[in-house]
């Protein structure tokens, strides 16, 4: 038997025969009745079969003639994304409250039915894509388009553009990320000489400015595996970093062009190597990476104390390492445990020595040195019998193999 021609399909045609509505709004009534048809094809088939009088889009009691007005809400889509670089997107809209409010009632007499803003966006995507060539993405779209329909009015949002790669920082004394300054956070002061900034530039301002003014983006985010103090230097193979940057208009960009423009921009500062595109997931398991880190460390001592010694305890030891005195103020204060995986001496002097040590991700490498006070311990301090002092730090690997192997979870 024809689905239309259910007792359930007539008695419900039935029930919603009192309203006037255009063949669109009646035919979504019955959405899920038949398939390979528009609403609209269903509607006539219900007032055909029932022998009502055609209601015309601008009479109809529920859309008000919205229905009739698809094509310019699409044209109007196709509009505002004029100026973006995009492959994929999809329609959303919002709908005046009183047309949400009849259609509930009609809703609630019929069980086959579906949402006029589903409708909406359903039509309006294929007639965008007809006009633009682009295809609809329910997940992952480049653009999603919001119309409301009230005030004829698109808003756009746009899918962050994200670039993985890693940087080596070249010179001392530049943070990681834009650090705003402590004074007027960030409004400009006579402390910070106007700029809001504690410090005049960052890996982050370096990397970003040119990445950022290339895909002629608004606003970057700056997402790093673990950072490196900023009197310490990031070279051997980089760290891993996401570069996220908000509303780009460009999208078709040659990241081999853009590494070289960074480069030149931050030559003698900073470098970036490896980049490529990303997702948005992956920040997650940039920022949960447990890498194991190798650093060379410059020491020096008033005394020879038993150095090598000392070294040689170290290798393979589990330290147990309370929050540092330097970074208490921002950071829990607890006990952390940390495995030394190597340590050796590079070069030695009489009162100074060079030192390459393999540890754990989130071990505090100048701690293991000194000690500070008594809360790492085992240090080289304590094993060697004097005190010790870092000249120099500087980071020469992260991971081991491909450089992103995570050691821990």
């Amino acid at each position: 038997m024809d689905e239309w021609d259910s007792d359930e399909v007539i008695s419900t045609a039935k029930k919603l025969s009192s309203y006037r509505l255009c063949d669109s709004c009646l035919g979504r009534q019955f959405a899920t009745v038949s398939h390979g048809m528009s609403n609209e094809e269903r509607g006539a088939i219900i007032r055909q079969s029932l022998g009502l009088e055609k209601v015309e889009v601008e009479e109809c009691w529920l859309c008000g003639g919205m229905m009739g007005e698809l094509r310019k809400f699409s044209e109007m889509v196709v509009e505002a994304m004029e100026g973006y670089e995009y492959e994929t997107f999809l329609v959303g809209s919002r709908v005046e409250k009183e047309i949400l409010v009849k259609e509930g009632e009609l809703l609630s007499l019929s069980e086959y039915g579906e949402s006029i803003k589903r409708e909406i966006n359903r039509e309006v995507g294929k007639l965008v894509s007809a006009s633009t060539g682009k295809e609809v993405d329910f997940i992952r779209p480049h653009i999603t388009a919001i119309i409301n329909t009230q005030y004829d009015d698109v808003e756009l949002d746009i899918r962050p553009l994200y670039i993985y790669g890693r940087y080596r920082k070249l010179i001392r004394g530049i943070p990681q990320t834009k650090w705003p300054c402590r004074k007027c956070k960030g409004k400009g002061c006579d402390y910070c000489h106007g700029t809001g900034k504690m410090y005049e530039e960052s890996v982050e301002e370096i990397i970003a400015e040119r990445a950022v003014e290339i895909v002629e983006g608004k606003e970057e985010y700056f997402h790093g595996a673990g950072r490196e103090d900023i009197d310490v230097l990031m070279l051997g193979n980089g760290r891993p970093f996401i570069l996220e940057i908000r509303e780009p208009r460009r999208r078709k960009i040659d990241l081999s062009d853009l590494q070289k423009e960074i480069n030149s921009f931050g030559k003698g500062k900073v470098e970036v190597s490896g980049l490529r595109f990303a997702e948005k997931g992956e920040i997650e398991k940039l920022k949960a990476m447990k890498a194991n880190k190798t650093y060379r460390v410059v020491v020096s001592f008033d005394e020879k104390g038993k150095i090598n010694e000392a070294v040689n305890a170290l290798r393979g030891c589990y330290i147990a390492q309370r929050t540092p005195l330097r970074v208490v103020h921002r950071r829990a204060d607890k006990i952390r445990e940390r495995k030394i995986l190597d340590i050796r001496i590079e070069e030695e002097g009489s009162n100074e020595a060079v030192l390459v040590v393999k540890a754990e991700s989130g071990t505090y490498i100048k701690e293991l040195m000194t000690g500070d006070g008594g809360r790492t311990k085992p240090s080289l301090s304590e094993l060697a019998g004097c005190a010790i002092e870092v000249k120099k730090l500087d980071v020469i690997n992260i991971g081991d193999e491909d450089g992103e192997k995570v050691e821990r979870n």
